[in-house]
């Protein structure tokens, strides 16, 4: 059986069931589904579980059983429809496809046709495939009610546009942002070129200057919507990189926007080879709109001074926009209040479909909201309702991008209300929404509310995603039938604090991220008199036991990270009970940050919730009262990180090139003891004349002047570009194939 098959097992179990140890299953276990009939597929089970699999005859048919079990239970009385035996036997049908023409989405249409002409159409979205008119015209669809209020503004006539055109693609921010530039532009007097709605051939348009497959689909489509503007002619482009958006949430750690929006316009300026013609002006500044004053003055010096703008224009243009834009999230509040209304006065349910702005794009949600309300339920958008919802704090995640605080804020309305459900919608490719499906799920699933994910790309096939939303109603209808409610949970986390007592006798363990800086650093930290441990660096097994315990949506360094803190926690050498862990967190807005978050729930999945993780941050993020960087432990860190990018620059500078075999390692090998000692002594005449010692003895240690080897920059995340269980031991590959490697401290 191929190793490759037997990985997709194990990866179901920890993905698609969530089971984090295969023994949590029992020992004797029933199987079902048509692929247990293959014998290796279940022996393979049966040896990753460590189980006795027990499998039916009518394994491939169990489904069919449950439905008819669930047809019962729901029985009225009435007669049925369904065929005698006789003419099941004689049953007969063709099928044919064809390209539904009742709207842009031109739906692929199965259409199989029985006796007596009785037709089955499957693959449509609406009615109008089976030739009836939309059933759901007067449901709420604020999907669809967004999209026209936030793109229906009217252009300056080309005459009335006395500075020119400009063009802004609808693309990622835009669909939150885009009432504020349109405004500002549209006052200063140009003529805004709006790129169309996506679809398939924008996509197609800019597939050559994508640098990435794995990026998600609505960044993907950004390189479409440039080359669209381009070809139209448009010699002035603006696409800001935004990283602060609004302040919604007050009491939420930060505002960021997510790292592909922060900085996407960087990525299409050195991708897009046409934007480098001198004829065409493509601004993509960064700036923050967390304010109407810190948008202003950056306004004034990247569009104003640039395209001499008087000020005052710019500040008027600008406070327009800022009061247009609150007027656009005024309108879908009130439109969020109104569709609540409708579902009370007409006893019906809504959805909350849940994801980020770009989401309404009808080309990345591939028609999703109108498959809802083609079953008669509302569609209502996140921050249509996220402003009358309050989250219980503290998350367990570390609350800091704006569209995630109104996720949490929307979920925490919908599980107040019995006729709410909420589906969140998760782009491919998107790793921040490793936490952000984490935290909703619990904020709903805690209040006894039911948690729904679909995750969408560029695929356009809603047969699973109907699938789902049709279970998820049929649940929501059986729960109504049976009486189930929502509970009032509180949903916010209590940490564990790491207390002064918890100093005197608890080992700190801290993760191995980079062997030459971590070994240092753990050395000085020690001199503020706590018990560190610093971990080996991790051996592959740490990754599998990543997977087990955290969103496998989560990035390779954090499996790496958390799978090698639960590894040796559970081989028995430290004592759950006298044992902190220990992370850093950055604030910044990439996943790092949450690492934190990672590492607690894997220990609340493995029952060791006990153990206390203390933040090793600068901005203090988490405060400990058994965790204090005075000045003095703060000075000796520092001393160890450049102690490490020191030994990281010698040590990758001499050794592809020593006379002596091992001799750049052993002088590296003596240094880091004198190193390790001097943070311990914290003399700082000693650190600075042992800096220029060490850099000495590298200088002189005996080369091979006469050789030159191309230098090769490693660049990345920290555990990647530092650890060599993160990087695949690349920098020895590198210099065993001939190379130098080359990391940024």
């Amino acid at each position: 059986f191929a190793k490759s098959e037997t990985s997709k097992l194990r990866d179901f179990a920890n993905v698609s069931i969530k089971v984090s140890d295969a023994h949590d299953l029992g020992k004797n276990i029933v199987v079902q589904g048509g692929t247990f009939y293959n014998n290796a597929v279940l022996r393979s089970f049966e040896r990753i579980a460590d189980c006795n699999a027990i499998r039916p005859d009518i394994a491939g048919i169990m489904g069919a059983f449950g439905a008819a079990l669930i047809a019962r239970e729901h029985y009225t009385g009435r007669e049925t429809t369904m065929l005698g035996i006789e003419e099941i036997n004689s049953l007969t049908f063709s099928s044919t496809m064809t390209r539904c023409q009742g709207c842009t989405n031109h739906c692929l249409l199965t259409i199989n046709t029985f006796p007596g002409g009785r037709r089955f159409i499957s693959g449509n979205r609406c009615e109008r495939a089976l030739g009836k008119e939309r059933s759901d015209k007067n449901i709420p669809n604020l999907f669809a009610y967004k999209l026209n209020r936030y793109f229906s503004y009217k252009p300056l006539e080309s005459f009335e546009a006395t500075r020119g055109e400009v063009g802004i693609p609808r693309v990622l921010n835009m669909y939150e942002n885009y009432p504020f530039w349109f405004t500002f532009f549209n006052e200063l007097k140009y003529k805004v070129v709006l790129s169309p709605l996506s679809s398939r051939k924008i996509y197609e348009l800019g597939i050559e200057s994508i640098p990435s497959e794995s990026e998600c689909y609505p960044a993907k489509l950004a390189h479409g919507h440039i080359a669209w503007l381009i070809n139209q002619g448009v010699k002035y482009i603006f696409y800001p990189c935004v990283p602060y958006e609004r302040v919604e949430q007050k009491d939420a750690g930060n505002h960021y926007n997510c790292p592909i929006v922060t900085s996407y316009g960087e990525n299409i300026k050195n991708n897009v080879e046409e934007l480098k013609n001198s004829d065409i002006n493509f601004q993509n500044p960064f700036l923050s709109l967390e304010s109407e004053e810190i948008v202003t003055n950056r306004l004034i010096e990247v569009v104003g001074h640039v395209n001499n703008i008087p000020d005052d224009e710019i500040k008027n243009a600008a406070h327009l926009a800022w009061e247009e834009l609150k007027k656009a999230r005024s309108d879908m509040q009130k439109a969020g209040e109104a569709a609540l209304k409708y579902i009370s006065s007409n006893n019906t349910l809504g959805i909350v479909l849940a994801g980020r702005p770009y989401h309404i794009d009808p080309e990345i949600n591939h028609g999703i909201p109108e498959l809802i309300t083609s079953y008669g339920v509302a569609v209502l958008t996140e921050d249509s309702v996220s402003h009358l919802g309050k989250i219980e704090r503290p998350t367990i995640v570390v609350d800091q991008w704006m569209y995630h605080s109104r996720l949490y804020a929307a979920a925490s309305f919908v599980k107040t209300r019995n006729d709410l459900e909420l589906i969140q919608l998760n782009s491919f490719g998107c790793g921040l929404d490793a936490v952000t499906t984490d935290q909703v799920s619990d904020i709903l699933t805690g209040a006894n509310k039911i948690y729904t994910v679909l995750k969408i790309d560029e695929v356009n096939n809603l047969g699973a995603a109907r699938i789902r939303i049709r279970s998820l109603l049929s649940a929501a209808a059986d729960r109504k039938r049976k009486g189930v409610i929502a509970k009032e949970v509180d949903s916010s986390y209590k940490r564990v604090v790491f207390t002064k007592e918890m100093k005197k006798n608890y080992t700190i363990v801290l993760p191995q991220m980079s062997p030459i800086h971590f070994y240092l650093l753990r050395d000085a930290l020690s001199t503020g008199g706590y018990n560190l441990v610093m971990l080996d660096d991790p051996q592959k097994t740490a990754v599998d036991t990543g997977l087990k315990y955290v969103n496998n949506d989560a990035c390779y360094p954090s499996l790496l990270v958390v799978g090698q803190m639960i590894e040796a926690l559970q081989s028995g050498r430290f004592d759950p009970d006298r044992t902190a862990l220990m992370i850093t967190q950055t604030g910044g807005g990439c996943r790092a940050t949450n690492y934190i978050s990672f590492i607690r729930r894997a220990l609340n999945k493995a029952e060791i919730g006990q153990i206390p993780v203390i933040s090793l941050s600068a901005s203090g993020i988490e405060k400990n009262p058994g965790w204090k960087i005075t000045p003095s432990l703060l000075i000796r860190a520092m001393r160890s990180l450049i102690y490490g990018d020191l030994f990281m620059r010698c040590v990758y500078r001499t050794r592809p090139y020593e006379k002596v075999p091992g001799s750049v390692n052993a002088l590296h090998e003596k240094w880091a003891k004198i190193a390790s000692e001097d943070l311990k002594q914290g003399n700082g005449r000693t650190f600075r004349r042992n800096v220029r010692k060490l850099v000495k003895e590298f200088d002189t240690i005996p080369l091979n002047d006469n050789i030159k080897k191309p230098r090769v920059g490693i660049v990345g995340e920290i555990l990647v570009k530092f650890s060599p269980a993160g990087n695949n031991h690349l920098v020895d590959l590198l210099e065993k194939e001939g190379a130098e490697a080359v990391s940024r401290d």
